[in-house]
């Protein structure tokens, strides 16, 4: 048997390989997607307040800290046992859907645009954001440009762009002020123009991606992720909702305080990702999806007119329920063009400018739950802390595990449409690593073990065959 690997998997963020078994006649027999990364984040807390909590896991992160800012911190505002102020509420939010933007942004133009732009099979010296450039000028700009805009968001109001410490305990830091808003404004219009040129752009080029769509993580599996009571899409606060495979609703409205009795987590031998699953189905028929795809399906409608609009058209190209990966970059777009719309209804509520934005107490439950809507699907942050609020256990529940069964099935599928082992090419690979990157994993966020570490030792001759595994 021939074993290729795949290391690193470039373009995403945190570090992976992946190894390719071939049998004798060059056909993949087996795959795996191994996550190398291990993050001690549960342990290393222990003993710390409460209150420093967000402050400590949004270092987990330099691309997705304001999502562990925001769960940690509604898991805080439990143990304190407090209602947020209304408008604490709203900027956060408002901070929210900024990370979403620039979150997405990056995904879809800094690491998936070479390969959808310049082509999966293309010069692997030009396929990176650098080609994009020389090729693509305008839609190079157009990613800076929408990019720069959820960040500068969260510059002015948190007063950095990278864990900043505005989203606290009880609420925000400060308030926004009149100015900050004026300006956002000023902008919104043309950032709106650049997630609807890029999404009419996509959506012309859907053709040529028929194969892709076709096999690229494509089958049927759960979809969860957070709606309100009226089935509207929600990113802040709302309860979980399972969705099958054929469009019916599995499970719906569970609070966060009731997440362990739906989802469980098993640890893989090959990797420091733990697989999360639906626990009524059991481990590992359970699968389900997290992230812009599934949160599309798993919603009845997003709520705000130009998403819906958007997400009528993609349910008339695909379905009620579509199973493709590929479709998670044409999901990103339309949630970035319901983040946009988010933003514009936030800035127009007069109670925006409220200057109460923070509720302050001390431990009044030794156990809280933060549930959230990251860019990468649902973050889930649990903290246990004894009289004086100190941390005595924490379970980080990360988006990018969710899809840890999802995406080593689609590597799987991925890997035997395409890759030849009698006539093997860079390309081949390329569209093996490339599916990972359709989920945007941030493996950095994700990693915790339980047990003892996913160390392998084997034993080679000097052909390369294995003779020997501990």
């Amino acid at each position: 048997m021939k074993r290729i690997t795949i290391d690193p998997v470039s373009r995403i963020e945190g570090h992976a390989r992946i190894t390719l078994r071939l049998d004798d006649q060059g056909h993949v027999a087996e795959t795996e997607f191994h996550v190398t990364q291990v993050r001690g984040f549960e342990k290393f807390t222990e003993g710390r307040p409460f209150y420093e909590m967000p402050g400590i896991t949004a270092r987990i992160c330099g691309i997705c800290p304001i999502s562990h800012l925001l769960a940690s911190s509604k898991a805080c505002d439990a143990i304190m046992a407090v209602k947020i102020p209304p408008t604490a509420r709203k900027l956060r939010e408002l901070a929210h859907y900024a990370q979403f933007v620039q979150s997405h942004a990056l995904s879809f133009f800094y690491l998936s645009a070479p390969d959808l732009l310049l082509g999966m099979e293309s010069d692997p010296a030009t396929r990176n954001v650098a080609g994009v450039i020389a090729q693509h000028p305008e839609l190079a700009r157009d990613g800076i440009e929408l990019r720069k805009f959820g960040l500068q968001i969260i510059e002015g109001l948190a007063g950095e762009r990278v864990h900043p410490a505005w989203i606290v305990p009880g609420g925000v830091a400060t308030p926004i002020s009149s100015q900050l808003r004026d300006r956002i404004l000023f902008d919104l219009p043309s950032a709106k123009m650049i997630a609807q040129r890029t999404l009419k752009f996509f959506q012309g080029a859907l053709d040529q991606y028929k194969e892709e769509i076709a096999c690229f993580g494509s089958f049927p599996s759960m979809y969860a992720g957070l709606v309100d009571r009226k089935g509207n899409l929600q990113f802040y606060d709302a309860n979980l909702r399972f969705r099958g495979a054929s469009g019916d609703i599995v499970e719906d409205q569970i609070p966060p305080e009731e997440y362990q009795q739906w989802i469980g987590e098993a640890s893989l031998r090959n990797s420091y990702l733990k697989a999360p699953y639906f626990k009524p189905q059991g481990y590992p028929a359970g699968v389900y999806r997290v992230g812009p795809l599934a949160r599309l399906n798993a919603a009845d409608q997003l709520g705000t007119p130009g998403a819906d609009s958007e997400l009528r058209e993609f349910r008339q190209r695909f379905g009620a329920v579509a199973h493709s990966a590929f479709l998670y970059h044409y999901a990103r777009l339309v949630e970035i063009v319901y983040a946009l719309e988010k933003i514009e209804t936030l800035l127009n509520d007069a109670q925006l400018l409220d200057d109460h934005v923070r509720a302050t107490a001390a431990v009044n439950s030794t156990e809280g739950i933060g549930m959230i809507e990251a860019p990468r699907g649902t973050l889930i942050h649990h903290y246990k802390v004894n009289d004086e609020g100190a941390i005595i256990w924490a379970n980080l529940i990360v988006a990018t595990g969710h899809n840890n069964l999802s995406m080593g099935r689609s590597v799987q599928q991925v890997a035997e449409h395409y890759v030849d082992g009698t006539k093997l090419s860079e390309g081949m690979l390329n569209r093996v690593s490339a599916v990972v990157r359709a989920y945007d994993p941030c493996l950095s966020c994700s990693t915790h073990a339980d047990g003892f570490p996913a160390l392998v030792v084997e034993l080679m001759d000097s052909r390369g065959q294995l003779l020997d595994r501990r």
